[in-house]
């Protein structure tokens, strides 16, 4: 009898079903980012991170790598690595923060929220399925999380109190998300 959950033409592969956690999760801390749960929502998308790096581990173990997980992973990276992240961000810092109106923050998350859309749809573009190259060009979306994590705890720790200094920070972020740097494969 055929494992279904290791075949490569099975959208609920192994694989997938790995992604789909990463997806539960991320779609999980943006709910707790409306409640004002933080910590959870950081706690909700550390576990989405570790299934997604486990996600693209197993398809390459099993030979599961086909276009529907590209897809579907890029997907889940969107929700988990550009809108929650930047949703905490944004929520946690410029809807008490005094010094700078949500009308004038918003739009620096828009640009890094779209500059984390073009970044994923480029990397598609240029995949193919089950091939892993030595190097990202450009900062990868989970990367770019991680340094948003960073932004928000220097705001949550009282390090950089500015507003400025921290949309200035969401935009250096972004930027790196679609520049040629060089950042080593895991």
């Amino acid at each position: 009898m055929k494992n279904y959950l290791l075949t490569p033409s099975n959208h609920f592969n192994l694989a997938n079903l790995f992604t789909f956690v990463n997806i539960t999760m991320g779609l999980m801390a943006i709910y707790l980012i409306t409640e004002g749960i933080y910590m959870w929502a950081i706690v909700a998308l550390w576990i989405g991170g570790a299934f997604d790096i486990f996600d693209g581990k197993i398809a390459r173990k099993f030979n599961l790598s086909n276009e529907f997980g590209i897809q579907i992973d890029s997907f889940a990276d969107f929700i988990s690595f550009v809108m929650a992240p930047s949703f905490l961000v944004f929520q946690a810092v410029f809807s008490s923060h005094a010094d700078i109106p949500l009308w004038l923050s918003a739009p620096f998350f828009i640009i890094y929220i779209i500059s984390g859309l073009r970044r994923l749809i480029q990397f598609n573009i240029n995949s193919d399925a089950g091939e892993v190259t030595k190097y990202f060009t450009g900062v990868p979306t989970p990367l770019g999380a991680i340094l948003l994590w960073l932004v928000y705890l220097t705001f949550a720790y009282d390090i950089i109190t500015s507003g400025y200094v921290i949309l200035a920070s969401i935009i250096a972020i972004g930027f790196l998300l679609n520049s040629k740097v060089k950042i080593p494969h895991p």
